[in-house]
């Protein structure tokens, strides 16, 4: 098992004068690279005194955030990266739940501190030993409860995934990746340790390139790509995806949300001689655990669902289908364990009811924490799945409140959390309404006493980061219930649905 940065040292060594980095306009070989990774490293153990276990790093796009990454990943701490966007108390919660013991800024005005001074309490402790836990990052993701989740992905899993990707989509010298996921999204590390592993180039995308997908890639002779299927309808509907604009392109993956058949047929047409890939898998199995390719010049399959199918799992992985029973079924819920799968949330807590035991013919036996958690577990996905005939898997659609928009999971429990701690608010239920094809939003209902749409997003907004916070605000005296006495979403989805892009105005009642 290699650690995440000994798959970077090792193309350091074979491919020093390889353009690793290229970031607005600036290109770093692997040896420029390393050397400005080596003065990061030295800055964050003269802060801290030692090794830190945890470093938070404020990332953006630019040279000095990949320069902490990697400084962090030299010294054997996990990153745990947030971005400018996220609330301040959002932040400081990450930081002590994670017990980063250092904040580096990976921004232009770069600098150090340490949690006393840049992150307030800290719950982790430490003697001064540098005692690393084969933790190589964390990522936090929504949470029911209005408390994030920690995931921590182990040095093991990122390997394992690293191994038979790297070889899938034939990486190496010469290859260019593109990069346009944020650090806090783990698609994020496909993009670099794809390239960073093989001796491959990370292009990183500017904020102007997600609107001109084909221009990014042909700027930069891109031959690799990786984004949300999202970014294709955007582009297609400036007419900035013409035919045969991107010749050069080897591989064209999408992940993060369902890829659509007109979407996938889209991006063929620009990119036609690339094989195109649906990848998909939760954060906690890491950044994918399954693969569907379609080589080029091969008809798109149909599925019920009109979505490209989300293929078969990787190696070293294993899943089981199950339905409401907790049985082996065709049609249910995914439940994966295997390699890439995390030894469990960083809080022990999260892990009940995440996970199962399960062996056939069932049913399935929930976790509830009374014995140690183990590889032999299953972790439940939440998402609902189809095994075709083939044997590929197409992907339905979630089983609970928790969605993936724009490439972002989003916990809809979480949005309603934090609405009802607004003393106005009663009751809050959050829906996603659909603009034709591909457009989706956050809607947000409540009962109380109706306030100003503004006073209710600065709630939100002290708490949550710009994707979480509804498009639109609706009160309502009471919300309507199904005939068992539970809130009936799809009646609200319905109601909010005959204006869906229409703020509330200011003083929070439709009209």
């Amino acid at each position: 098992m290699k650690t995440m940065y000994e798959w970077f040292d090792t193309s350091v060594r074979r491919h020093p004068d390889h353009i690793a980095l290229d970031v607005a306009g600036t290109e770093y070989t692997y040896r420029e690279l390393a050397s400005e990774v080596r003065l990061r490293a030295t800055a964050i153990q003269e802060a801290l005194g030692r090794r830190p276990r945890r470093v938070l790093m404020m990332a953006d796009r630019t040279a000095h955030s990949y320069f902490i990454y990697l400084a962090a990943q030299r010294l054997g701490a996990a990153v745990v990266p947030v971005v400018p966007t996220f609330p301040q108390d959002r932040i400081r919660a990450i930081a002590a739940a994670a017990g980063a013991e250092i904040y580096a800024h990976g921004q232009s005005d770069e600098k150090i501190e340490t949690a006393e001074s840049g992150l307030g309490d800290s719950r982790h402790g430490d003697d001064g030993r540098n005692d690393q836990d084969g933790i190589a990052y964390i990522l936090y993701t929504s949470g029911s409860t209005g408390t994030p989740k920690g995931v921590p992905v182990g040095h093991d899993n990122i390997s394992a995934y690293l191994s038979h990707n790297i070889e899938r989509y034939q990486a190496g010298p010469g290859c260019r990746l593109s990069h346009m996921y944020q650090l806090t999204f783990d698609p994020s590390v496909f993009d670099m340790f794809i390239s960073w592993g093989s001796g491959a180039t990370l292009v990183v995308a500017d904020r102007d390139d997600m609107l001109d997908p084909a221009g990014y890639a042909k700027r930069h002779n891109l031959t690799h790509w990786l984004s949300v299927p999202s970014v294709v309808s955007l582009a297609a509907r400036l007419g900035r995806l013409p035919a045969g604009c991107m010749p050069e392109m080897r591989y064209s993956l999408f992940g993060g949300e369902p890829l659509t058949v007109q979407q996938a047929e889209a991006w063929r047409n620009a990119a036609p001689n690339a094989v195109l890939g649906n990848i998909y898998g939760p954060t906690e199995v890491t950044i994918t655990c399954t693969a569907f390719h379609v080589p080029p010049g091969e008809p798109l399959p149909r599925t019920s669902n009109g979505t490209v199918p989300i293929g078969t799992v990787d190696p070293g992985q294993s899943y089981v289908v199950l339905d409401g029973d907790g049985r082996e079924s065709t049609l249910g819920e995914m439940c994966v364990r295997g390699t890439q799968r995390i030894a469990g949330y960083l809080n022990p807590d999260d892990n009940t009811d995440r996970f199962i035991s399960y062996s056939a013919p069932g049913p399935a036996v929930p976790y509830k924490g009374e014995e140690p958690l183990t590889p032999a577990h299953w972790y439940r996905t939440g998402d609902r799945v189809q095994v075709l005939p083939d044997g590929n898997l197409v992907h339905l659609g979630r089983l609970d409140s928790q969605i993936k928009l724009h490439g972002y999971r989003i916990e809809l429990g979480e949005i309603e959390s934090v609405l009802r701690e607004h003393p106005a608010v009663l009751e809050a239920v959050v829906v996603v309404t659909h603009v034709g094809d591909d457009a989706s939003l956050l809607q947000a209902i409540y009962t109380g006493r109706p306030v100003p749409n503004g006073e209710l997003l600065a709630t939100l907004g002290r708490r949550l980061p710009p994707q979480m916070l509804p498009r639109s605000f609706h009160y309502l005296p009471q919300l309507p219930l199904t005939a068992n006495g539970k809130v009936d979403r799809g009646a609200l989805t319905h109601l909010v649905s005959a204006a869906p892009g229409s703020p509330v105005p200011a003083d929070g009642r439709d009209r």
